[in-house]
């Protein structure tokens, strides 16, 4: 299914990022791509997800690979110029609560859609940035490698989801956000930015394979003695340092230019 803009959409002045080239993905990202998965003992464990939020304490960075369990893992860890905290926290309010193209130039191969649907939540000037996420679901149609999908995406509160939230606001982990992610590869999303001179690291960890319960808690759905297909990871990181390459090179002069406009 090729991605399209509509006549309403090519009007809008952001309408530029589509049309232009998607920003190259590094060399040694893309040898990681097709290379061997990486060693299934370097995945973090889900049990130890707050080690993710300090710097250090996660042996694989930017990789792929299916865990001792079963779960895929990916991780990715992109330097973007010029981006602060601040910009991050605006992507993900303003991406989910507009037109269509806000997703599209994204990744304009891959990205149909991510609708909030608590969209006026979102929009409400009196939740502050950091929490414009806790508790919205993206209704998203998007294609990570293995075919054009729905997914519903549930960002929650990060102490909903296990993590620590003192090591949040600190120099190892400026802001984050995080979502479980209900599709054909279910996962746990966690992206996190680490400020550095000139810009920041937008850093990303997914457990594939572990959804929500009943009762909200985080469970493994891959059955014992099954394990995720490697293709899987695989077509996830590559999707991912596409998209995360292109975002850091659009983010900053998409920002300056539209941040009044959530």
């Amino acid at each position: 299914m090729p991605v399209v803009i509509t006549q309403e959409e090519k009007a809008l002045p952001y309408a530029k990022y589509f049309y232009q080239d998607l920003a190259p993905i590094p060399q040694e990202k893309l040898d990681i791509w097709h290379g061997p998965m990486a060693d299934p003992a370097l995945a973090t464990p889900v049990e130890r997800r707050n080690d993710f939020l300090e710097e250090g304490k996660v042996a694989l960075e930017v990789g792929f690979t299916v865990a001792p369990n079963g779960t895929g893992f990916v991780a990715n860890s992109t330097f973007m110029p010029g981006v602060t905290p601040e910009m991050f926290l605006w992507w993900f309010a303003w991406h989910c609560v507009g037109p269509d193209l806000r997703y599209k130039i994204w990744d304009r191969d891959d990205h149909l859609q991510a609708r909030a649907i608590q969209a006026d939540y979102v929009r409400d000037p009196a939740v502050p940035w950091a929490e414009k996420t806790w508790g919205v679901t993206h209704d998203i149609m998007e294609d990570i490698g293995l075919g054009m999908e729905r997914l519903l995406l549930q960002f929650c509160k990060p102490a909903d989801l296990g993590y620590d939230m003192s090591k949040i606001g600190t120099s190892a982990c400026a802001a984050m956000v995080c979502a479980v992610g209900k599709s054909s590869s279910p996962a746990l999303m966690t992206h996190k930015v680490v400020p550095a001179e000139g810009g920041v690291w937008f850093k990303s960890h997914f457990w594939m394979g572990y959804g929500l319960d009943g009762d909200g808690q985080l469970v493994k759905l891959v059955p014992d003695g099954q394990a995720v297909p490697e293709m899987v990871p695989r077509a996830l990181f590559g999707h991912n340092i596409k998209e995360f390459s292109n975002l850091a090179a659009i983010l900053p002069s998409l920002y300056a230019e539209e941040r009044a406009r959530l």
